[in-house]
């Protein structure tokens, strides 16, 4: 095994060795503070001596070494949430959460803070929902406000509790729950807007809307009632729709028939009066004749049922008496 002598340490540390060291140290700093991966989802945002220069998407990306550029890596696909009134425990294809009850004393209290609100009708309801938001402006997320996430939970709360405070609390646990959240992306978007927050709300979602627990028994009384009430207002409806279509078809049926019935009775009224106007326009000319033949029809009419009979007057003048062969005795 060889032994490094004074003279092999004195070669090794020459000056040309030692500025091979130097450079190559300094080129690995170069190269460790001047190239960046900015990945697929994010956005690089660059400053120079602490002022904004650029904004470089994804992939290997350079800058000013030792510190003259620096780089803000921003996530602008991920969509973020916010949670009121609940914390979520695990996330995954069924997220369990957790309220006010499962958290400490003081967690309680800044959870209750949160969801306890007061309708326009004077009631108190527990509200807990979600917003979900989106950066779309890595400059303005970087820079513009210092308190990023404080002052999204204070504009969704202040937006949340003003849109609850305009409506009764029936109105908020029913019909106007989507019009709640639709009104909240609005004015959350628009008061973002206003502070250059550089971010997007894409949806707000009402979670749970009940009453407090000492009152909560009640309104679901309530709500059990009007929910039966709307059932049996279906149900005649339904009853509604089903019996006046069958019963406006049958008086229909009925007056066309009546209707019918009618035609028919006045054409046979105007046909008897012009028959009875040709018969007696024929008795002024011949009346003799034409009580002879209105004697014929009627006695026709009258025994045109009948079988074996014989029309005889009373002079018998008009019949030979036979014997009848073909009978019985």
């Amino acid at each position: 095994m060889k032994h490094f002598t004074p003279q092999d340490v004195g070669k090794f540390m020459s000056p040309r060795m030692l500025g091979m060291v130097v450079g190559g140290a300094i080129l690995v700093a170069i190269a460790a503070t001047s190239i960046y991966i900015v990945d697929q989802a994010e956005e690089a945002v660059i400053t120079r001596f602490g002022k904004y220069v650029t904004t470089k998407g994804p992939g290997l990306q350079f800058k000013l070494p030792f510190g003259i550029d620096r780089n803000y890596t921003v996530n602008v696909r991920n969509v973020r949430t916010e949670e009121f009134g609940f914390r979520s425990v695990r996330s995954g294809s069924s997220p369990a959460y957790s309220n006010q009850a499962s958290f400490p004393i003081a967690q309680y209290s800044a959870q209750a803070s949160e969801s306890t609100m007061l309708t326009g009708d004077l009631n108190i309801v527990e509200v807990e929902w979600i917003i979900q938001y989106r950066i779309v402006d890595p400059r303005a997320w970087t820079f513009n406000v210092n308190e990023r996430v404080a002052t999204i939970r204070d504009v969704s709360r202040s937006a949340i509790n003003m849109l609850v405070g305009d409506r009764a609390i029936m109105d908020i646990m029913g019909l106007e729950r989507s019009a709640i959240e639709a009104a909240g992306i609005e004015f959350m978007n628009e008061t973002f807007r206003g502070y250059g927050l550089g971010i997007d709300v894409i949806a707000v979602r009402l979670q749970t809307i009940e009453p407090p627990a000492g009152v909560r028994q009640a309104f679901e009384d309530v709500n059990k009632a009007i929910q039966d009430m709307n059932r049996l207002i279906n149900e005649g409806q339904q009853v509604y729709n089903e019996e006046i279509p069958r019963t406006r078809g049958e008086a229909d049926r009925l007056i066309r028939i009546a209707e019918g019935y009618a035609a028919e009775r006045v054409n046979r009224s105007r046909g008897d009066v012009a028959r009875f106007n040709s018969v007696y326009d024929e008795y002024r000319r011949s009346p003799d004749v034409t009580r002879q033949r209105l004697y014929y029809e009627m006695i026709e009419e009258v025994f045109k049922d009948e079988e074996g009979t014989a029309v005889i007057d009373r002079s018998l003048r008009n019949f030979l008496p036979m014997m009848n062969l073909g009978g019985g005795r």
